[in-house]
């Protein structure tokens, strides 16, 4: 699949088509495990999807 067939990401609550792409991690209450994200923020009603950059453990 090239990069023009890929579907086209779409706000699940305004279906705005315009999004702000951010970086974020999340981390565990006590702080053992860490997880980047990919946080993609609809710029029409700031609605946040969130998808995993990658799988990591004890990432500091």
């Amino acid at each position: 699949m090239t990069t023009s067939d890929a579907p086209q990401l779409t706000c699940p609550l305004c279906a705005c088509t315009d999004f702000q792409e951010e970086v974020g991690r999340l981390g565990s209450e006590w702080g053992f495990t860490s997880h980047v994200l990919t946080l993609m923020v609809c710029v029409n009603c700031r609605y946040i999807l969130h998808f995993y950059d990658r799988n990591s453990i004890f990432n500091f």
